[in-house]
């Protein structure tokens, strides 16, 4: 049985994606899942809907960024059943130019009987590191 505690299973998809299995990350959401990035830039999708969409875009991630530490990790929970406001920071390596990646991340989830079902991420497009079009063209 999966877990329906929304803080619980996003802690788990934090390790799954340490252990860069992008696949059980996935399985993680609904099928119809919808993700969405208010600040994504030119070049980066606003919003992705459905399982098979947030797969093609989560497929080649390890390739591009190793990420190897969420090193500041805070899970707020809401009035809303479910949904927990998420603010962390991540680290690690850009693959291409081996250049520190350091991201932070402001991440409001939505869980529905052991599923994502919503994820908008107020992720940072200023501090993409300059390689990252090299890593995304690699």
């Amino acid at each position: 049985m999966r877990d329906t505690d929304p803080a619980k299973l996003f802690r788990h998809g934090l390790q799954l994606l340490l252990d860069k299995d992008m696949d059980g990350w996935v399985d993680l959401c609904d099928d119809r899942a919808v993700f969405e990035f208010p600040f994504a830039p030119a070049g980066y999708p606003a919003r992705l809907d459905g399982k098979a969409a947030i797969a093609a875009y989560l497929r080649d991630y390890p390739d591009h960024i190793d990420l190897q530490d969420f090193p500041h990790l805070e899970i707020h929970r809401t009035d809303t059943p479910g949904t927990v406001v998420v603010e962390m920071r991540a680290v690690g390596r850009v693959v291409a130019t081996g250049e520190p990646y350091e991201m932070p991340y402001v991440a409001v989830v939505t869980v529905a009987d052991g599923r994502i079902t919503h994820y908008r991420d107020y992720w940072n497009p200023l501090a993409i590191p300059a390689s990252m079009g090299e890593a995304k063209a690699a």
